[in-house]
């Protein structure tokens, strides 16, 4: 389906860097499990990218559905340790078969396993960051996949969709591609009626309206995902490309099929992004409105404005930051341990001991979610 070229388009057309992300459908079925022909066609569609000068990292869902039909089991499982036990079958075999690919064409593939626990400790980020650098520094594809084996349902990102966006940003991609068993985003589901396909998403205004439904059987993510794991890739300064797997050629191509969303012009920094989408709160620090208020002028956070602390952190650890009516407003990088910071309640600086006259969270660490 021919889109009008666009500014955004030729952006995602023209990218150095890329994240192509394929979902489960694309790559497996009930029946038959991985499916090596599919694989193999998308496997060509990324070789051609790469061939016109892009540096591809593949983000590949599967595992589970690849070790469904080896252990014969009917439908996807719903427990923990049955989905853990398709995982480390599935997830050789789908590492097996991208390194028979790319070996048509004389490429190494390098398989990548996160948690995401890699994403919301600094270290772990970093260490994920050096790794698929330096894979791709030595001429090696990454194949990118949650490692589902020892992942548990508190520690899961949820989706394969979420996890591509946060390497998009990890490798400083340039766009991110979400291919899958979907054309595009419509303003509903066009399989129960009535729906408009949606072929530019320029900011929150074209998305009025939409409605964005659950993932299928074989999978986790589902429109619903994939538009917030786009929304995530452009609040990072990613443009991403909402496509079909079985129209990857044209979306690596010349990209005019699906739905293109354009990358915010106000990229955030590293840090401040990884406050926001990659780091896992720790706690919460209940605000006064005056706060709230200080916040929202991205000033520091100063002991005399909070009324309450929850849960147990640290200093380093990231928090939500509260308002009186319950909703997280901000997130930030805590000072101050929750022990200390209950002593430092609602008091102002001048009546601290001098070690703790520092903000309890620097407006350089804070970062609002909206």
């Amino acid at each position: 389906m021919v889109r009008e070229h666009s500014q955004v388009r030729a952006a995602i057309k023209s990218a150095r860097t890329v994240v192509v992300k394929i979902g489960s459908s694309a790559l497996t079925s009930l029946e038959g499990g991985l499916d090596t022909d599919r694989l193999d066609r998308l496997a060509d569609a990324v070789e051609a990218r790469m061939r016109a000068g892009s540096d591809v990292v593949v983000v590949s869902s599967g595992a589970i559905g690849a070790g469904i039909a080896p252990l014969g089991l009917s439908k996807r499982p719903t427990d923990l340790a049955t989905k853990q036990a398709a995982a480390s079958v599935g997830q050789l075999a789908l590492a097996h078969a991208w390194g028979t690919s790319f070996a048509r064409y004389g490429r190494t593939v390098g398989q990548v396993l996160l948690s995401a626990d890699d994403f919301t400790r600094r270290e772990h980020h970093r260490n994920a960051q050096r790794t698929l650098d330096r894979l791709r520094s030595l001429g090696a594809i990454a194949v990118v996949n949650e490692n589902d084996t020892v992942a548990t349902e508190e520690i899961r990102f949820g989706d394969n969709d979420r996890l591509a966006a946060l390497v998009a940003h990890l490798v400083g991609a340039d766009a991110l591609f979400l291919l899958s068993d979907v054309a595009g985003l419509y303003d509903g589901d066009p399989r129960k009626g009535a729906a408009n396909f949606i072929p530019e998403v320029r900011g929150s205004a074209d998305l009025d309206g939409v409605i964005a439904g659950s993932g299928g059987a074989l999978g986790t993510g589902g429109m619903a995902s994939k538009l917030s794991a786009a929304r995530l890739a452009a609040d990072a300064g990613i443009a991403v490309l909402l496509a079909s797997a079985e129209q990857a050629t044209e979306a690596l191509g010349e990209g005019e099929v699906g739905t293109a969303f354009a990358a915010s012009p106000d990229r955030l920094p590293g840090r401040k992004f990884w406050v926001r989408h990659a780091a896992g709160s720790r706690g919460s620090v209940l605000l006064d409105a005056g706060a709230v208020a200080a916040v929202a002028a991205r000033r520091s956070l100063l002991a005399a404005g909070i009324v309450g602390v929850e849960g147990r952190f640290f200093g380093g650890d990231v928090v939500d930051l509260i308002a009186p009516n319950k909703e997280v407003i901000a997130r930030g990088v805590i000072e101050y341990d929750s022990t200390d910071l209950t002593t430092m309640l609602g008091r102002s600086t001048t009546d601290l001991p001098e070690s703790m006259q520092r903000p309890v969270i620097h407006a350089d660490d804070l970062v609002s979610v909206h």
